[in-house]
């Protein structure tokens, strides 16, 4: 058998096993039950405290936190959706009432709120945030920031339906 010949031959054999298995859906399977929710973080729900108000900013400001909030399965931005958000900050520590606030998602599932900078807490500079409302099953997420100097921080949410 010549080099041309075992070449050709893997070359079909590789296509035939591609063609095989993403026309079963095997390939991709992430693609098959489409966008999968976001599981909720360990140590997210520290210091949580249910129905902190809706705010139009957590003290004096300067930092972001940002994101989005998608419907599991089909990904649909959702609008209304209810975001609580709390940190260590320049101002409290995160089981101080005044570091927590809730802001809701816009039309396009969006959702901002300025508080003030984010500080290392247990050596990481992190937040806190929580999905909490009807009709999707309740996450908590704990993101790290990258460097304590940064001054946004960016949190997605895909919601799964209860």
């Amino acid at each position: 058998m010549t080099l041309k010949s075992k070449t050709r031959r893997t070359l079909l054999a590789t296509a035939g096993a591609f063609l095989a298995t993403s026309a079963t859906g095997l390939f991709v399977p992430a693609r098959a039950k489409g966008l999968a929710p976001t599981p909720t973080m360990r140590g997210g729900a520290n210091n949580y405290r249910p129905g902190a108000p809706i705010v139009d900013r957590i003290g004096g400001g300067g930092f972001w936190m940002t994101g989005t909030v998608r419907r599991a399965g089909d990904g649909a931005p959702l609008a209304g959706q209810r975001i609580q958000i709390w940190a260590h900050t320049t101002e409290g520590h995160e089981r101080d009432p005044q570091s927590h606030g809730a802001t809701l998602t816009d039309a396009n599932g969006i959702f901002r709120l300025e508080m003030p900078q984010i500080v290392p807490a247990f050596g990481q500079a992190h937040g806190h945030l929580a999905y909490e409302g009807e009709g999707f099953q309740t996450v908590f997420l704990r993101p790290v920031m990258s460097s304590a100097k940064d001054t946004t921080l960016n949190a997605d949410f895909v919601l799964q339906p209860v």
